[in-house]
């Protein structure tokens, strides 16, 4: 008679099981966040973080598009010499300097402007949200086409301005605004300002439509009248909503390159030119993508660091109700 042995599988205590199936779940519930996002990373890493890369890489280049295979060399001794040129290009540092004065004036303006547009929209009880779609129409165009709407007002010949301006006898011939200094700035603010003051507007009215009535109906208890609290309450409270839309602003209007190639292309004798239009023109006519990539490098640092400030400010200004 053959003796049967037979193999038992030793049976876990429950609270180890338990234990394990617990961690199991947690597990699974960690990577499931990771999942949802990481379509997103891998676009973000492809469309943005990979050329990035890239084009710090070549800034520190010489690299020439018509000659690819002996200029995209890295050296430790040359990969300083397109940041060095640019700081002895004249053409550079007037493009630094047209971007901050067109940065400065045209988010100022539009700030102001969206800011009493906000103000007045608030007050609307009735057709508020007929306003706001009619206000969103800007928006919906896209800055090329804004570039050619606006080339045609200020055209010099066929222009709705000059025939405006001849007819009302302001002016007597036609004037070329895209070329005369300073028109010709002036004439691409206003093309930014009439496309980015939507934005702003319904960003600075949903902070307005937002903020607690109870304080406004203490003030006016007190005998607080409307400048006394706009100035003492209402600003005060918006400044979070205002730093963020500015910050969004301030990127989009500095990466302009849109409406300036198209109204003026950056000239007459580089008069409007911009980095982003300058570094487009040296990589794109000149085929010096090295020393247009330092450019754009220089442009990008710039909007970090203005953006991280206005983020530090954003912090400092919470408002606890």
């Amino acid at each position: 008679m053959t003796d049967i042995q037979t193999t038992e599988t030793p049976i876990a205590p429950a609270g180890q099981t338990a234990k394990r199936t617990r961690g199991e779940f947690y597990r699974r519930q960690s990577r499931f966040p990771l999942m949802l996002i990481a379509p997103a990373v891998i676009i973000i890493l492809v469309v943005v973080a990979y050329p990035m890369i890239y084009s710090l890489y070549l800034s520190f280049t010489p690299y020439n598009l018509l000659r690819p295979e002996k200029t995209l060399v890295f050296s430790v001794d040359t990969m300083f010499r397109n940041y060095g040129k640019l700081l002895g290009d004249r053409i550079f540092w007037r493009s630094v300097g047209n971007t901050v004065i067109f940065l400065a004036v045209t988010v100022n303006l539009s700030y102001f402007i969206a800011l009493g547009l906000s103000q007045l929209m608030a007050l609307v009880s009735r057709g508020q949200g007929i306003m706001r779609t009619l206000l969103m129409i800007p928006m919906m165009f896209a800055p090329v086409l804004v570039g050619f709407q606006f080339a045609w007002f200020f055209n010099a010949t066929v222009g709705l301005v000059n025939n405006a301006l001849i007819a009302l006898h302001v002016i007597q011939s036609p004037k070329p605004w895209l070329i005369d200094v300073p028109s010709g700035m002036i004439s691409i603010m206003i093309a930014t300002i009439w496309m980015n003051i939507p934005m702003l507007t319904i960003i600075l009215l949903a902070g307005t439509l937002s903020l607690p009535r109870e304080v406004f109906e203490a003030a006016e208890m007190d005998g607080a009248h409307a400048w006394q609290k706009f100035r003492h309450i209402t600003m005060p409270l918006l400044r979070p909503f205002t730093l963020i839309a500015l910050t969004v602003l301030s990127l989009d209007i500095a990466r302009a390159y849109d409406i300036v190639r198209i109204m003026t292309g950056g000239g007459p004798a580089h008069r409007t030119e911009m980095i982003w239009t300058y570094a487009g023109r040296l990589a794109t006519r000149d085929s010096q993508y090295g020393l247009a990539s330092a450019m754009s490098m220089v442009g990008v640092v710039l909007g970090v660091v203005f953006t991280l400030y206005l983020f530090r400010q954003l912090i400092k200004s919470r408002v606890v109700y």
